[in-house]
């Protein structure tokens, strides 16, 4: 994923100033594609050029006001494009299977305890992904829309499932670890 098809995303969805689209990213699609405030005018400044979006026209001008987007006829049609390419999955690159592999070779010294700490912020994670589906995916929610909506937050339900099983036996792992030797 990139971040002008995000923000195209975002904008089709409804249209937004640099600052609105900043606060969305932060309570929606930022769970699995964030950006800085900074990124994001940056991008709103190449997609206005490239002519796949434009700022509204101001129903009373004003010095220092918010400029909106909106996307244009182009705009859709690129993520139109984007979204019917198929593309490869990513590999994993996490930097805690990284040190726990390092760890093998130079000692656990404060692996564990970074473990711990891993698994509170899963679950925390966790939690709100599942308060966020029982508010917004009652029962009987099935448009197309919220059908695919309700997937993305399945994918960092199920992600985070993962991550607090699997930091779990790791911790169960480190428990019976003989000493802090590398192997």
């Amino acid at each position: 994923m990139s971040l002008p098809h995000a923000i195209l995303t975002a904008l089709v969805e409804k249209p937004s100033s640099g600052l609105e689209l900043t606060r969305r990213f932060d309570r929606s699609i930022g769970y699995f594609w964030s950006a800085t405030h900074q990124q994001i005018y940056r991008e709103l400044g190449k997609l206005e050029a490239q002519g796949l979006i434009r700022a509204l026209p101001d129903r009373q001008p004003a010095r220092g006001q918010k400029k909106s987007y909106e996307v244009l006829p182009a705009g859709r049609a690129e993520l139109s494009r984007w979204t019917a390419t198929p593309q490869d999955p990513k590999p994993l690159r996490d930097t805690m299977l990284l040190r726990l592999r390092a760890a093998a070779v130079v000692g656990t010294d404060g692996v564990e305890s970074d473990l711990r700490r891993h698994l509170e912020l899963h679950e925390r994670q966790l939690a709100e992904y599942e308060e966020i589906e029982r508010r917004d995916f009652p029962p009987g929610r099935d448009s197309t829309e919220d059908r695919l909506r309700h997937l993305v937050l399945r994918a960092g339900i199920d992600l985070e499932t993962f991550w607090t099983q699997w930091l779990r036996h790791a911790l169960a792992q480190f428990a019976e670890l003989p000493g802090d030797e590398p192997a």
